[in-house]
């Protein structure tokens, strides 16, 4: 069985024991979290449902830098980001 979550705007297709990357979650390493369920899939769809997840770290992602170019009027700009993620392990899906 898998189901489609939906966090951090993005949605996910995960099955019990995956463990996937979504943006930073406010909860602890090690507690229990519940993701929004948009859809069960298995031999019949179903929508609503759980999906349990426990948070196994919190991490950064690499390093990307923005630069920022205007020919002619000596404009340059270098800006960098790191983003937040938080990885996540699926320990249950029920409908």
């Amino acid at each position: 069985m898998f189901a489609i979550v939906k966090t951090g705007g993005k949605q996910y297709r995960v099955s019990e024991g995956d463990i996937i990357r979504v943006e930073k979650l406010t909860a602890e390493a090690g507690a229990s979290v519940n993701l929004p369920v948009l859809m069960l899939g298995a031999e019949v769809v179903a929508f609503g449902g759980t999906v349990t997840a426990t948070v196994v770290r919190h991490v950064q992602g690499k390093k990307i830098y923005i630069d920022k170019y205007k020919s002619g009027i000596q404009y340059r700009r270098r800006n960098g980001h790191r983003q937040e993620y938080t990885d996540v392990k699926i320990t249950g899906v029920a409908a």
